[in-house]
């Protein structure tokens, strides 16, 4: 049985809701741009949202979407309304060797290499691909990401792989935004001294940390999207 769904039929999405999106995106943008991050990266995270809604914000103003979820991921970029579109595809969930293959050709951006067996997998599946390492550097369980000792060996495995490592990612801790600072600063730092240039970090509730801890990629959905 195949993992991706069959494609769906093309659905306009609502003018109204366009707007709205739009609305998000622009406030989102705003402060972004207030934290000083005028060049950051905005990934609109489309997880759990049906394809109709990924459509509608790419109408709004979306260039980078994010996915969480391998399957979801195929879906929508078969689905007519997003197989062409103009926007750049980031996949930003926890990575499974066993579904690179079947990703391969589709991301523009992995941002969750996090161990030895999917770097060779991306490697060998998406030759030369544009990767980032994911990183634990809050050392909460289940968020993925490797151990901070092993970040530098999983860089120089990849590069030595002919991957393009554009830089790091990491998820904050749970809690108030100001726990991510000195987690934030971590990576930021370790990209600076890996020789690297993107740092892919922060969410709706932490991205002025962020962002002024160095963030050149910030990753919002429920800001944007609303809720799933």
């Amino acid at each position: 049985m195949s993992d991706v769904d069959p494609p769906l039929s093309r659905v306009e999405p609502d003018p109204a809701v366009v707007e709205e999106l739009a609305e998000r995106l622009t406030a989102i943008k705003e402060r972004i741009v207030a934290a000083g991050g005028a060049d950051v990266t905005l990934v609109t995270v489309t997880k759990a949202h049906p394809a109709v809604a990924a459509v509608a914000a790419i109408a709004a103003g979306a260039t980078d979407l994010g996915e969480n979820y391998a399957q979801e991921f195929l879906a929508k970029r078969a689905e007519p309304g997003l197989a062409g579109a103009d926007a750049r595809w980031h996949f930003i969930g926890q990575l499974q060797s066993n579904k690179v293959r079947k990703l391969a050709g589709h991301v523009d951006l992995w941002h969750s290499l996090d161990r030895p067996s999917v770097i060779d997998e991306v490697a060998k599946r998406a030759p030369g691909a544009a990767v980032l390492i994911q990183v634990d550097v809050a050392g909460e369980p289940g968020k993925g990401g490797c151990a901070v000792g092993d970040t530098e060996p999983l860089v120089g495995r990849a590069i030595d792989a002919g991957l393009d490592v554009r830089g790091l990612m990491t998820v904050g801790p749970n809690g108030p935004a100001e726990l991510a600072r000195p987690v934030f600063s971590c990576l930021a730092t370790m990209v600076a001294e890996l020789g690297l240039s993107e740092c892919s970090m922060g969410m709706t509730n932490d991205l002025e940390v962020a962002v002024g801890e160095g963030a050149t990629i910030v990753r919002v959905g429920t800001a944007i999207m609303g809720s799933r």
